[in-house]
């Protein structure tokens, strides 16, 4: 087994949770506070990766180099990570997150679309940084084919890559057996993370059972700051594991301190389980479209529960958030009629 390797998502995936509205103070003090805490990744970008600010994803409060500055020089434990999706940011948006002091970077794709990230991984490893994949949406792809989309992902220079679930809905069963394809098919020393949504309330869970059968790096965040339902909470996953008597590194007493003191009171829509973040998990649908869907809903006088279930049954992907006011106006012409 190899040591565990916590990732804080709160600055990253956190940023759905608030419209990307982190202001540079406040999320300067939160990567701070979790370095104190001793985890040892943290994740800084727009929730949708390096230059993902637009009017499709949302505008953020600053830009991504905004939040990356000057956070280098006052990290004494934690690796300053970030995440990248090909199509939305560019090989030269990450060289400007290295000169910012990025030591780590996960290459996001669909998980179906590993070829896309070639370039990418192969342009990090040359910058000389420590490179994941990241396989969004793992419960559209069977285990034994995600498997092979990992492969391609290691074959291009990936020294980890990820099960990902971005909707939430994979039961602990279907992380099993994601993780044991990953096992089955990489090489011995490519790690394997684990990145699971809450939507089912099983974000913990899954975590614990993807680390179970071989996954060293988890991923978490405070209060279970993301989009949808969150994140496995980082401080519920640490006293987990301290109860297992797992060794890893991170303070579960500073940690619940930060939760519960910063994040909560920034969070305008509670992080939680209800009944719209419940419907993510359980159509399938990508989390970060819940505040999306929220608002075409109160537009055009529907149930947000019902555009999910739409959303699930059309297989949106992320990258689709444009197409929820269609769906909208799609479902309300069909009541009319």
């Amino acid at each position: 087994m190899k040591p565990l390797y916590i990732q804080d998502v709160t600055l990253r995936d956190g940023m759905h949770a608030i419209r990307h509205q982190y202001g540079k103070e406040k999320l300067q003090e939160i990567a701070i506070a979790l370095d104190q805490a001793k985890v040892d990744a943290i994740e800084i970008a727009h929730g949708d990766g390096l230059a993902g600010g637009s009017f499709n994803y949302g505008f953020g409060a600053h830009t991504d180099w905004d939040w990356l500055e000057g956070i280098k020089d006052k990290l004494t434990h934690a690796k300053l990570t970030t995440l990248i999706l090909p199509g939305i940011a560019t090989i030269h948006d990450l060289k400007k997150a290295r000169e910012l002091g990025v030591e780590s970077v996960r290459v996001a794709t669909h998980c179906t679309e590993a070829d896309i990230s070639a370039q990418h991984i192969q342009a990090a490893k040359e910058m000389g940084m420590d490179v994941g994949g990241f396989l969004m949406m793992s419960h559209m792809n069977e285990p034994k084919k995600l498997a092979k989309q990992a492969k391609i992902m290691e074959s291009y220079g990936a020294d980890c890559v990820y099960v990902t679930d971005s909707a939430g809905a994979l039961l602990m069963d279907g992380v099993v057996d994601r993780i044991k394809a990953f096992k089955d098919v990489l090489n011995e020393e490519t790690e394997i993370g684990i990145h699971c949504h809450h939507n089912l309330s099983l974000g913990v869970a899954n975590t614990i059972v993807a680390m179970q059968h071989g996954a060293n790096r988890l991923d978490a965040s405070l209060a279970g700051m993301g989009a949808g339902a969150g994140n496995a909470p980082l401080e519920v996953l640490i006293a987990c594991l301290n109860k297992m008597g797992v060794k890893q590194n991170s303070d579960l007493f500073q940690l619940m301190d930060i939760a519960d003191d910063i994040i909560r009171p920034l969070q305008t829509r509670p992080v939680r389980v209800d009944r719209e973040t419940l419907s993510l998990g359980y159509a399938g649908v990508y989390s970060s479209f819940l505040l999306h869907a929220e608002k075409a809903a109160k537009k055009y006088g529907l149930d947000t529960r019902a555009i999910l279930a739409e959303l699930g049954k059309r297989t949106m992907v992320g990258g689709q958030e444009d197409m929820i006011v269609d769906v909208a106006l799609d479902m309300k012409n069909n009541a009319s009629n």
